[in-house]
């Protein structure tokens, strides 16, 4: 058994959960109602800036220049192709530039990149794949999920479905999914075991980034 073999029997039980959110199952058959959403849209792209900085401190702290190279690719790949589809993507919800920008990160998403950051700026690169990781292989699933009970009729919610579903996001998803077994490999048994509560912390996370845009999540006015 493959440690990503043991890390499901952490992530499915919340990947479950996530497609089982009213949010998600909405998303899915084309119900949701645009607010929701279009604050998903928004807050998305304040998570992309920080997971930028993600893949810049797995650069940094890549033991290999293949591992290094990579990370340095995914670097330019978010800032420079996947940001830009997003912005295009929020035009389409008529959210200009100005406002992804002006975006105030909600609580849950400070937290969540917060705790990435941190996990990075402070622990293993192995311990930077285990936080990491959630965000591809949650999202992977949930696409393929949706993707197998039929596209929604809204072309902007099936686009979703298709990009997280899709062979590209899948690929690199199953990337990262081999990484942390190679890393988990090298590890020790106390290695390991953290990389289990980090890869836990971060799937939950990933569900309240999800219940946080249903409940379109402010900080309190006080």
């Amino acid at each position: 058994m493959s440690f990503t073999d043991e890390l499901a029997s952490v992530g499915d039980p919340v990947w479950d959960a996530i497609v089982a959110h009213p949010m998600v199952e909405r998303l899915g058959d084309g119900t949701l109602d645009e607010a929701p959403f279009r604050y998903w849209v928004c807050q998305d792209y304040v998570y992309l800036i920080e997971y930028a900085r993600l893949f810049a401190y797995g650069a940094a702290s890549a033991p290999t220049l293949d591992r290094m190279s990579t990370f340095a690719q995914l670097l330019d790949e978010t800032l420079h192709t996947e940001m830009e589809l997003h912005r295009g993507y929020a035009a389409e919800f008529d959210i200009s530039e100005k406002e992804l920008a002006e975006t105030e990160p909600s609580p849950t998403t400070q937290a969540y990149t917060d705790f990435l950051i941190r996990t990075a700026a402070t622990g293993s690169f192995g311990d930077l794949v285990a936080a990491l990781l959630p965000c591809m292989w949650g999202y992977n699933v949930t696409g393929n999920r949706l993707a197998e009970t039929g596209l929604p009729d809204d072309d902007r919610y099936a686009e979703w479905v298709e990009t997280y579903s899709g062979e590209e996001f899948t690929e690199l998803t199953n990337w990262c999914l081999e990484l942390m077994d190679e890393v988990a490999a090298e590890a020790t048994a106390t290695d390991r075991e953290r990389y289990r509560s980090l890869f836990r912390t971060s799937a939950k996370y990933e569900y309240l980034f999800w219940d946080a845009a249903w409940n379109q999540e402010e900080w309190p006015q006080c």
